[in-house]
C-alpha cells in the first residue's frame, strides 16, 4: 500500500493489556494495534487462547483478529502469575477483557481493584449485555442474534437464521473501540481514565431499531427480509443466461430512466404505472417478471459489464473463494499476506479505512503462544534467571525460553 510506513500511527505511544478470546475482544484488540497500539495479549499457560484450536466455522478466528500484537503466556491461577498481570495493568493505558461477567473481579483484576491502583486506567469491558436484569448472563454472537430478532429478519417465516459472518462480535468490539477512545480522549481533559461497556445484546437492538422504527411508524409487523415488501420494485438477486446470479437494484428514477434507455425499452419508460419509484413499488408484482426475462436474456458477465456503464447498484453473488483475487480488495496492496498456524500464508483484508496516508499494514503476524513473553517481562524489570525461574514453576510460558538458557 501507499501508506507512510515511517509516519508514526494514530495509536503509537499507547499500552493496552488484552484479556481476551474468541472474536469479540480480539476484534476490539486488531483495531488498536492496527492502528499503532501496543497490545499485549495475556493468553492461559500453559496452552495458551483455545481459539488458536478451534475448527469448523471457527477455524479462522484467530488468524483473523490477532496480527500485530504481542503474546504473553500466564498462569492466572497462581499468585505469581497474577502479580505479573496487576504490574502490566499498573503500566497500561488501556486494558480489555471478555471473559465471563464475574471473572476478573474474581482474580482481583476487576474495575474498582485496579483502578485504584491505576487511575489514568480505561478499562473495556465487552459482554454479552449491559448493565441490568441481564448483565450476569453469557451469551454468544448467535445467542443474542435470535434473542434480539436479527435472526427473525434474516430467515425466511419460521426459519430463524443468524447472519453468515459473526456481526455482532465484530461490530461489539468495534463499539468497544469507540468507547475506549471517547474516554482517551476525556482523560486527556480530567486525567482520569473510566469503566468502559461494550455488549452484545445492545449491539443487535442497534441494528434492529430501523424495523422498529418502521414497525412503529406502520403500526404493523415487520416481516423478515425474505418476504419484504421493499421500498424499490427492482432491488433483488436474478438469474442470468448463463444461470449465474447477480443483485441489481434500481434506486432512483435516473437509475430507471439508464436502464430503460439501455436495454432499449422506451415503453417501460412511457408506462404509466412506471412513472416513478413509488409507482414501480405499486406495480411491482408486474414489473418483476419483465425485468427478470431482459436481465434472463444476457450472460453474467455481460450484464455486469451493463450495470457499471450505466453506473446502477449492483452485485455478482460472491463467494468466499471469490474475496481472495478481488481487484478492489487487492488494490493497493491492500490485502494482508497473513502467517497461518501450518506456515501457510493466506490474503486477508486490512481495516475497512483510510487515514490520511497512514499504512495500516501488517507489522507482526499472529503471534505463538507466549512469543513475547520474556520479552514483556524483561521490560518490567525482570532477569533472565527470574524468568527462569517462574518458567520452571509452570508460571509463565515463553517460546523463546529455551534460546535464553
Amino acid at each position: 500500500m501507499s501508506g507512510n510506513q515511517d509516519q508514526p500511527l494514530p495509536l503509537a505511544g499507547l499500552k493496552v493489556v488484552e484479556f481476551c478470546q474468541i472474536i469479540m475482544g480480539p476484534s476490539c484488540g486488531v483495531v488498536l494495534a492496527d492502528l499503532g497500539a501496543d497490545v499485549i495479549k495475556v493468553e492461559p499457560a500453559p496452552g495458551g487462547d483455545k481459539t488458536r484450536k478451534l475448527s469448523g466455522f471457527a477455524a479462522g478466528f484467530f488468524s483473523s483478529f490477532n496480527r500485530n500484537r504481542r503474546s504473553i503466556a500466564l498462569n492466572l491461577k497462581e499468585p505469581k502469575g497474577l502479580e505479573i498481570a496487576q504490574k502490566l495493568i499498573a503500566q497500561a493505558d488501556v486494558l480489555t477483557e471478555n471473559f465471563a461477567p464475574g471473572t476478573m473481579d474474581r482474580l482481583g483484576c476487576g474495575y474498582e481493584d485496579v483502578s485504584k491502583v491505576n487511575p489514568r486506567l480505561v478499562y473495556c469491558s465487552l459482554k454479552g449485555f449491559l448493565s441490568g436484569p441481564y448483565e450476569k448472563r453469557q451469551a454468544l454472537d448467535e445467542v443474542v442474534q435470535f434473542m434480539g430478532g436479527l435472526a427473525y429478519m434474516t430467515g425466511p417465516p419460521g426459519h430463524p437464521l443468524r447472519a453468515g459472518a459473526s456481526v455482532i462480535d465484530i461490530m461489539g468490539g468495534t463499539f468497544g473501540v469507540v468507547g475506549i477512545l471517547a474516554a482517551l480522549r476525556e482523560r486527556d481533559h480530567s486525567g482520569k481514565g473510566q469503566l468502559v461497556k461494550s455488549a452484545l445484546f445492545e449491539n443487535v437492538a442497534h441494528l434492529m431499531g430501523t424495523h422498529m422504527s418502521g414497525e412503529a411508524i406502520q403500526q404493523k409487523e415487520v416481516p423478515p427480509m425474505p418476504v419484504r415488501w421493499s421500498a424499490w420494485a427492482v432491488y433483488e438477486v436474478m438469474e442470468t443466461s448463463d444461470a449465474k446470479q447477480v443483485f441489481i437494484g434500481i434506486t432512483s428514477d435516473n437509475h430507471w430512466r439508464r436502464f430503460c434507455q439501455k436495454f432499449g425499452r422506451s415503453d417501460l419508460l412511457a408506462d404509466p404505472d412506471f412513472q416513478t419509484n413509488e409507482d414501480r413499488v405499486a406495480a411491482q408484482e408486474r414489473l418483476k417478471p419483465i425485468i427478470r426475462d431482459m436481465i434472463r436474456a444476457h450472460s453474467k458477465s455481460e450484464v455486469l459489464e451493463i450495470c457499471e456503464e450505466i453506473n446502477i447498484p449492483f452485485a455478482p453473488v460472491a463467494e468466499t473463494k471469490d474475496l481472495f483475487d478481488d481487484p478492489q480488495l487487492n488494490a493497493n496492496g491492500r490485502m494482508l499476506v497473513t502467517q497461518l498456524p501450518d506456515g501457510r500464508t493466506v490474503k486477508l483484508p486490512r481495516l475497512p479505512i483510510e487515514i490520511g496516508d497512514h499504512d495500516l499494514g501488517l507489522r507482526t503476524q499472529p503471534p505463538e503462544v507466549g512469543e513475547h513473553t520474556r520479552e514483556v517481562l524483561k521490560e518490567l524489570g525482570y532477569t533472565v534467571d527470574a524468568l527462569d525461574k517462574l518458567e520452571d514453576d509452570n508460571i509463565i510460558e515463553s517460546r523463546t525460553g529455551s534460546a535464553e538458557r
